[in-house]
């Protein structure tokens, strides 16, 4: 067992990803936390995964029941072997294999009190009401923090107590913001004006601090403890005059939170919305839930599934409940339709919403024992009833949702038995086997789709890297390196080995669509994107309007998460909406006037290609290089001034120094000892680590002035005669030397121009593009990708019945809304409308793409008009193209 507490060090290889979500203060903390989590069905075993991966210091799993076949809808660590057995002591194993660093204890007895005061979290679900509360009690009055977690069929119910005075170091999450200054009056408001670039992003009640304030120096490093209103700062009248230049910069401040127990906030909640289109939605369920508990503490059951006579019982004990209510929880009148379907469906347990309600509540155990993000205040309730049948009068019957003792039992109490057989004929295309597409995997195991007729057909390039680890949770340290869809296939087959998964290792794009072709994308039923980049799901996207199939799109950023439903002739693609492009750099910014570490970085990123990778892959250009080595740029010196008489080097622009290097400068030596293992690379030499051994041969070394290195560089024929190798820059290898030349060449130049220096850490992140990920907003996020598949399968038509989500975990906030109908063009033409023509004559011969041609455009232009602007055609037959061969088949499409 790996080492975890107060003395370990944080492995970056392993959590690098994480890290740049939490940071490593809140990581720290993390490592010292103990939690214990009650209930292992498919709730509890979800939040356990998520919060293990996540790296706490240990993990206490409690569970008195044993498998049985409701629980194999969504417990991914149980087996069909395992029923019978304990739910905590069979998962122990599987869970402690995801992480080495947290050990994994199961406990199985009945009383929970006595265990709780070792931890810092209790998590409990799958418990009785009274169960709740009485450990909530004990909880609040021992200053351990408290989530309940409990999902029934297509409705989830969260809620958290994490005591009296819980102090949050960061609600947010985000890079404090930082703006150069112009201006500073010198008066009783002290107004602060910032460049015109861009918006500084500063809210009323920020705290800032000031830097490089020239002449009102008072300002500089002073106490952000000021509350400014915007940028109006405090009384400015008795500084020092301004001069020029500085920088404001917001400071990240405590903030305390108050928390009521379970038992009073029963009766005066505070519900957290999740979706604005059901705003009254929660104070409904709130009673619900009661008397669900209420339900099933009188028969020792839950109500049957569709069951209508429990159905109206259920109603009548929520009037009850609503009837004893005396605080603000009390409903003027309860939505009998809704406790009517809480009732009909709550024997159900469901992998998408186990996955959306466990990733929410394994995110606030991990505010719990850090401090870092807003926790959820205090309720939160969430339903999927969309995912049900769109006819209004559509009600199941007992018998279609009885057990029949299969895994897929919990399903069939929500849906019935068709669907489960719809589920298995399903073929789908998983692009991409990552973070996203291992939880997605996992789902379609749980769901049953493709665990009949049907296949699921995932692609990945990319082998298994140890950073994958910590949200990849299907792969394990002894699968490094090999291809992650073969291993994440063979990993769902042990979930479920009903599933047909076939693994490959193609990437998607114009040179496989001899593999993914007319046949192929024509057999499926649709789409999902389990993506890292536009451009791979824009061609998608593409792909999926062309051959009209369905698309899941979905996609993380640290705690933020969205998903997009694609339905054909129905909603927009993914492409018909774009985000703005990223804001680049100027060249003349990265070149001459840097003024922030992010463009020492792109600096040294563009060095690390012109020096070590582009002269490798274009010899002529490199015999260029050695024979005209470049010209000492001129810079206007300290004190020059415009032509308006302003100072040159003010605003944005920073006057640079020279350095002066030393041996003793440990950056300096990071700096020849990273760019000369580098060359040696390039040109297949042994490299040297001996860092003595450098400083020694440095010291003899006398460098030359400019003009006597042109007559020492050798002559073009001379350099030919070397084998340069091109070297791709990869950040994840600490033994390559390519991060360390990065981040020392970045911060010399830093140095160079004044700037703030960056930590490898902060280095990797922004010159590598890394992308902050977390397991617990990838849960979520594929929770509800897997909702809208549902509905697919169902074969939903209803626009309203789709939603698009995102969510922001850290704040939190959710959204949820219908995605964007499909264009209508005035023509009622839309993306997805194809014409298509079998190209056979009256006389029973196949036409020619002349007469095919001539008809089709006579056609077309008789129906459309002057709206045609092109007919674009595709031979089906081959890739023949003159106009007299023979055309069985064409496609063409309305541009």
């Amino acid at each position: 067992m790996a080492k975890n507490g107060n003395d370990a060090e944080i492995d970056e290889g392993l959590y690098s990803r994480q890290l740049y979500v939490l940071g490593h203060e809140a990581m720290k903390r993390m490592q010292i936390s103990n939690i214990l989590i009650s209930g292992l069905r498919g709730l509890g075993v979800e939040i356990a995964k998520n919060v293990i991966l996540g790296g706490v210091k240990s993990v206490t799993l409690h569970d008195q029941g044993v498998a049985e076949w409701k629980d194999l809808s969504s417990q991914f660590y149980l087996r069909e072997e395992d029923l019978g057995k304990n739910r905590a002591e069979v998962s122990q194993l599987r869970l402690a294999e995801l992480n080495s660093y947290v050990p994994v204890t199961s406990f199985t007895e009945s009383r929970l009190t006595g265990v709780c005061v070792f931890d810092q979290v209790v998590v409990l679900t799958n418990s009785s009401l009274d169960e709740q509360i009485r450990i909530g009690d004990f909880c609040h009055s021992n200053g351990i923090k408290l989530i309940v977690a409990d999902t029934r069929g297509l409705f989830g119910q969260l809620f958290c107590d994490f005591g009296e005075e819980m102090t949050m170091f960061d609600v947010n999450g985000e890079q404090p913001l930082s703006a150069m200054i112009s201006m500073i009056t010198k008066d009783s408001a002290g107004v602060v004006t910032c460049l015109d670039e861009a918006r500084h992003g500063f809210e009323s009640g920020d705290f800032v601090t000031f830097t490089e304030v020239q002449g009102m120096t008072e300002l500089n490093g002073c106490d952000p403890s000021q509350k400014p209103p915007s940028l109006f700062i405090c009384d400015t009248s008795s500084f020092s005059d301004y001069v020029r230049g500085g920088i404001v910069t917001q400071v990240k401040m405590p903030k305390t939170v108050a928390f009521k127990s379970l038992s009073s906030s029963m009766a005066e909640p505070e519900f957290m919305v999740t979706d604005f289109a059901k705003f009254d939605r929660p104070g409904q369920l709130h009673m619900g839930f009661q008397a669900l508990h209420a339900f099933e503490k009188k028969h020792s059951r839950l109500p049957k599934p569709w069951s209508q006579s429990d159905a109206d019982e259920l109603v009548a004990l929520a009037e009850e409940v609503n009837a004893a209510q005396s605080g603000s929880a009390k409903q003027e009148q309860l939505d009998q339709a809704i406790i009517k379907k809480l009732s009909c469906v709550a024997a159900g347990d469901l992998a998408p919403i186990n996955a959306f309600i466990g990733g929410l509540a394994a995110q606030e155990a991990m505010k719990a024992c850090t401090g870092k993000f807003m926790p959820i205040m205090q309720w939160l309730y969430f339903d999927a009833l969309e995912c049900l049948s769109e006819a209004e009068d559509a009600v199941l019957t007992e018998e279609e949702c009885a057990p029949r003792n299969c895994r897929y039992d919990s399903q069939i109490a929500v849906f019935g038995s068709k669907l489960q057989e719809l589920l298995a004929k399903q073929r789908y295309f998983l692009v991409g086997a990552g973070a996203i597409g291992c939880e997605l995997l996992k789902n379609f195991a749980m769901m049953g789709l493709a665990s009949g007729e049907g296949e699921v057909i995932v692609t990945d390039m990319d082998t298994i890297e140890k950073s994958n680890l910590n949200r990849q949770f299907l792969f394990r340290p002894w699968d490094v390196t090999k291809m992650k869809s073969e291993t994440a296939a063979a990993a769902v087959k042990q979930m479920n080995p009903s599933i047909r998964i076939t693994g490959h290792q193609n990437r998607v794009g114009t040179d496989t669509e001899k593999v993914y072709d007319d046949d192929f994308f024509e057999s499926l039923d649709g789409v999902a994107n389990a993506l890292d980049n536009v451009d791979a799901r824009m061609y998608m996207d593409r792909r999926c309007v062309y051959y009209c199939k369905p698309l899941l799109e979905s996609g993380t950023l640290g705690t933020k998460g969205n998903v997009q439903v694609v339905i054909p002739f129905l909603t927009e693609s993914y492409s018909s909406s774009q985000d703005p492009p990223e804001k680049s750099i100027p060249i003349c910014t990265l070149k001459n006037f840097p003024n922030a570490i992010e463009h020492t970085l792109q600096w040294a990123r563009d060095e690390f290609e012109g020096l070590f990778k582009q002269p490798a892959e274009n010899a002529l250009q490199y015999m260029t290089l050695v024979s005209s080595p470049r010209t000492t740029r001129k810079f206007a010196m300290r004190g020059a001034l415009t032509s308006s008489g302003a100072p040159f080097w003010s605003g944005p622009k920073r006057c640079p120094h020279p350095l002066e290097f030393s041996t003793n400068n440990d950056l300096h030596m990071d700096y020849i000892m990273a760019a000369a293992n580098l060359f040696a690379q390039s040109y297949g030499l042994p490299g040297s680590t001996e860092r003595s051994a450098l400083t020694k041969l440095l010291q003899d070394i006398k460098v030359p002035e400019l003009e006597e290195l042109k007559t020492l560089l050798p002559s073009t024929e001379a350099a030919s005669q070397f084998k340069l190798c091109p070297i791709d820059f990869e950040k994840d290898d600490e033994t390559n030397f390519h991060m360390d030349f990065i981040v020392a060449a970045s911060n010399l130049r830093a140095e160079n121009y004044d700037i703030p220096p960056a930590d490898r850490h902060k280095s990797k992140l922004i010159a590598g593009k890394i992308i902050p990920a977390i397991a617990t907003t990838t849960a979520a996020v594929v929770g509800l990708v897997c909702l809208e598949l549902l509905k697919i399968v169902q074969g939903h038509k209803k626009l309203e019945s789709f939603k698009n989500g995102f969510m922001n975990l850290a704040l939190p906030f959710f959204a949820f809304s219908e995605p964007i109908a499909a264009p209508k063009h005035k023509i009622d033409w839309t993306l997805w409308d194809r014409f298509e023509v079998k190209g056979i004559q009256p006389n029973g011969e196949e036409m020619t793409l002349r007469q095919m041609t001539e008809i089709v455009t006579k056609v077309s232009k008789k129906k459309l008009g002057k709206h045609v602007k092109a007919l674009v055609f595709e031979l089906c037959c081959n890739d023949e193209t003159e106009e007299d061969v023979e055309v069985p088949y064409v496609r063409y499409t309305i541009r």
